[in-house]
Order: structure tokens, then sequence, then C-alpha cells
């Protein structure tokens, strides 16, 4: 018989708990059966004596398993299922780039965002500056967008991986907010209820990071590779530069606005311009859409700013919007790619330090 209270002393004296005990601490956070206090408990426990790998995998797979998963297999799509996830950033608009430029390329991005965390923005503000955008859509509606658009971008719905909002907003006051081991479940669990086919996490790098310092953005990177992978899900993760911010501006209205730009072929400021090819690319080439990154940026290159780079999809937010203009879906960077700089490809390993990433490097 297990007992909540001897799986907190396990961990608390640096024991490596089962996938057994980890399950039933999980589903205890679920329906009601864990206090707290308990979860807080634990919570501690991990902050200061971590898990090992197999803890983490058990452990986000109980998160994943505490809720709904999606199964798009009944939908039929021609496509792979993938996302994209940031650690989030300061002018980073990347997601409504990404989302539609994959899109056009024949990939499916049903994206769960969040809001902001400390300084960093969220891609569920951003969208909040859309008259009319509903961010948690019923499962229903969020399928068909993502058959008929080929993207949805939405907020957490009460539905999928519960225990891991609830363990959050426990960890959020209790200061436990920075276990990477927790991290990694609660980011994992949320993209494995998303039903993905492959992951690509955008690690950022530098002072406006959310992670401290280098290293930690490293561990953290090679964390949620090893366990998205372990978890049955094609994982890799990119480090990329936020010593500055990404685009040339920051607000919420103002970068719904500048990804209009981006998509119309307005305006492609060099450093996002870069980073969201490379994110792109790489879920082209995890997604089986494109062999190397090479013929997956020759593939975002010619897709059209109106959309027409994928029959029938025209825009990637009007259909889960009740009125007011959106940005139209594009298929990618097209002639003013801008002066990208250098780029660091280091696959299998992060390598070097933050100041040696002009824009990202890979990790896989």
């Amino acid at each position: 018989m297990l007992l909540t209270q001897e799986i907190i002393r396990k961990k608390r004296d640096k024991g490596v708990l089962s996938a057994e005990e980890i399950q039933f601490f999980v589903r205890g956070i679920t329906d009601g059966s864990v206090s707290e206090g308990q979860i807080a408990a634990l919570g501690m426990a991990v902050y200061f004596n971590d898990m090992n790998m197999d803890e983490r995998v058990a452990f986000t797979l109980a998160m994943r398993d505490s809720g709904q998963v999606l199964d798009w297999r009944s939908l039929n799509l021609p496509g792979p299922v993938v996302d994209k996830h940031s650690t989030g950033g300061v002018g980073d608009v990347v997601s409504l780039l990404l989302g539609p430029m994959v899109a056009a390329c024949g990939g499916y991005v049903p994206m769960i965002s969040g809001r902001g965390l400390g300084h960093t923005g969220g891609t569920l503000d951003k969208f909040d500056a859309i008259p009319g955008y509903c961010t948690v859509p019923d499962n229903e509606l969020f399928r068909k967008v993502v058959k008929e658009v080929g993207v949805a971008i939405i907020g957490q719905t009460a539905q999928l991986a519960p225990a891991d909002k609830r363990f959050y907003s426990i960890r959020d006051v209790t200061a436990t907010v920075e276990s990477v081991a927790m991290i990694t479940g609660s980011i994992l669990s949320k993209k494995l209820s998303a039903g993905l086919d492959a992951l690509v996490m955008d690690v950022k790098v530098g002072t406006g990071a959310f992670m401290p310092t280098y290293d930690k953005s490293v561990e953290l990177a090679e964390s949620i590779v090893a366990v998205g992978n372990g978890a049955g899900m094609q994982t890799s993760a990119i480090l990329t530069d936020m010593n500055e911010s990404l685009a040339p501006y920051a607000g919420n209205a103002l970068e719904v606005r500048g990804a209009m730009d981006y998509l119309t072929g307005r305006s492609r400021p060099a450093r996002l311009h870069e980073v969201t090819l490379s994110l792109c690319a790489e879920m082209l080439v995890l997604g089986g859409l494109a062999a190397t990154e090479e013929e997956a940026r020759v593939k975002l290159m010619a897709g059209r700013p109106d959309g027409s780079g994928r029959p029938g999809r025209a825009s990637d937010c009007r259909p889960a919007a009740g009125h007011g203009a959106c940005a139209h879906a594009s298929g990618g960077a097209a002639s003013r790619q801008g002066n990208p700089g250098s780029v660091c490809h280091q696959r299998g390993g992060a390598g070097g330090q933050s100041g040696d990433l002009p824009y990202h490097s890979s990790i896989t």
C-alpha cells in the first residue's frame, strides 16, 4: 500500500521514486486526495534532491495522463502533428509566424501556449490584443481549426494536464518554480497532451532569458530533449540568444502588428527572421517534411504571403475569432531575408558560451 507521506519522505531522503509511486502521487494531485501541503513538500524535496531521467519521464507521463490526451489519428491528417515551445523572451513573436509557416509546408500545429512569466511575453497575451480571438475554445473547435487551417494557438484547458495546473500554482507560491526537473515535466506534460509527433524547444540564453545562466539553459534543453524522446515524442532543442530583444518592438499589440507585417512581407527583421526560419526548418525535418535543414529552408522560402503555399489555408486566427482583422497564414519567408549573421549549429551538444550564439545552436 502506498502512502503519500512515505513518498515525500523517500524523496526528502534523496531516494529514487518508482513510476508507480509517482503515478500514485500525481493521481492524488488530480483528485484532491493529496493536500496542498503535501504537494508543496514534494516540490521542495524535488527542488533540493532533483529527479533522475527515469523519474522525470515517469513524472511527465503521469502529469500528461492526469487529463485528456488529444488523438489526431481519427482526422486522417495528411501531415505530421508538430509544435514549438519557447521558454520566453522579449520581443519573441515567433509563434505567430511559425505556426502558419509550418502549416503552409504541410505540417499541423496544435499549439498550447501560456501567458507571460516575469518580464517575458506570453503568446496568449499577444492574442488578447486581437478583438474577438478565443484562446480557450472547446476541443471540437480546436480540432476543427487545426484540420482546416493547419494551426491553432490556444491556452491550456481544464481537460489537459490538470495535475500540472494545480502543481504549478503551488510551486509558484512556494519558491520551487526553478527546478529543471519540474519545469521539464510541466512543459512536456502539456505538449504530450496535445498528441504531438514532434516538438522543437526554443530555449533562451542571455540576460533577457528566464533561466538565470547559460549552463542552466543548457541543462534545461538537455533535460527536455532526453525526457521528450524518452516519452516517445521526437524532441530537439535550439538555444537562441536573448541578450537583446528578438524583434525591434515589444508589447502585445505591437508584436501582433509586427507579425502581420512579417507574414505579408512588409518587414522581416534579421534576428527574428533567422530564429524563426531555424525553428521552422527543425520542425519540418523532425516531422519528415524535409530531409535536411537546407531543403526545409527552401520550402519555407517558397511559401506565399497570401497563404497559397497550401490550398485552403487562408488565415491562422480568423476561424477562432468572433470578429476583427487577423493575420493571414504565410508560407514563410520571401525575398527580404535581411542579413541573418552567422549561425552556430552544434548537433548532439550545446557547446560554447552565450557569447558564441549570434542566433542559435542545436541540441538533439
